[in-house]
């Protein structure tokens, strides 16, 4: 297949390490927790899993930027086509810490500001999606028992099933009231939380997953497995791709209508 093939089957090879080191910490005794500067949690096995990828990458990728929460940015050459790889060692790491078992690796190539190939390996649930440019999006233990992705047909909030990660953070930026309205209109809503609420989406189990404030890591991964399996990712402002700090992922169909209901007036 061409494309991006080659660097779909490179997020494999990274899933795999990722995995290895993180199941091998995972609900470890000795498993170090220390506390950033912004006071979230993190973990020698989130240290280990970003210091694996970035080795394996400078083998294999040398001429590519690597961006990663815990070691920020290594340089790629300027220019709309330059390519950069965007790391979240583990996504829910209060999830890890807790011996919860929904965590995730989030790998995403990015050439300039789209997001190329993305891909997100949760080795406690035994389950992984990714999807390429093109290629479409997938889900499984891995690529080869792999089962194609489409987001779902609903049409009305009164028939889809309404995902969030937490309701404070909406507080914060003072648009509890609309989620609450939201909630209300929908058939149903949970708070599956994290990447897992954009990958229900990507499959047609959810219709809706929306969070305030993310980073570039946080969301890289998650926007090309959404669109490839037919559905629409934005952030709050009805802008496409990562990297404006919110997330909204419908099945499509009733994207303009949550994108109203949730308006900053932009």
């Amino acid at each position: 297949m061409p494309g991006y093939a080659d660097d779909l089957a490179l997020s494999h090879v990274l899933a795999d390490t990722a995995d290895s080191v993180s199941l091998s910490r995972f609900r470890s005794l000795s498993l170090q927790v220390t506390e950033k500067p912004d006071l979230t949690p993190v973990t020698d096995a989130d240290m280990a899993v970003e210091k694996a990828l970035r080795a394996t990458l400078a083998r294999t990728r040398p001429r590519d930027g690597v961006f990663g929460e815990e070691f920020g940015a290594t340089d790629a050459p300027a220019g709309p086509g330059h390519r950069r790889w965007v790391i979240d060692p583990i996504d829910g790491t209060k999830n890890y810490i807790r011996g919860v078992p929904i965590w995730a690796t989030l790998i995403a190539l990015m050439e300039g500001d789209q997001v190329v190939v993305g891909m997100v390996s949760a080795p406690a649930l035994q389950r992984r999606w990714w999807a390429a440019i093109g290629h479409g999006a997938y889900a499984g233990r891995h690529a080869s028992a792999a089962t194609p992705l489409r987001v779902s047909g609903v049409r009305r909030l009164a028939d889809a099933s309404f995902c969030y990660s937490s309701l404070p953070s909406w507080d914060e930026i003072g648009r509890l009231p609309a989620m609450l309205e939201i909630m209300n209109r929908c058939w149903r809503s949970r708070a599956y939380g994290d990447f897992y609420g954009h990958m229900l989406v990507a499959e047609g189990a959810v219709d809706i997953m929306v969070e305030p404030e993310l980073s570039l890591w946080d969301v890289a991964a998650l926007v090309p497995i959404v669109t490839e399996a037919g559905g629409t990712f934005t952030d709050l402002g009805g802008r496409p791709g990562p990297g404006r700090g919110s997330a909204v992922a419908t099945n499509g169909a009733l994207h303009a209508d949550v994108l109203e209901r949730l308006a900053y007036g932009e």
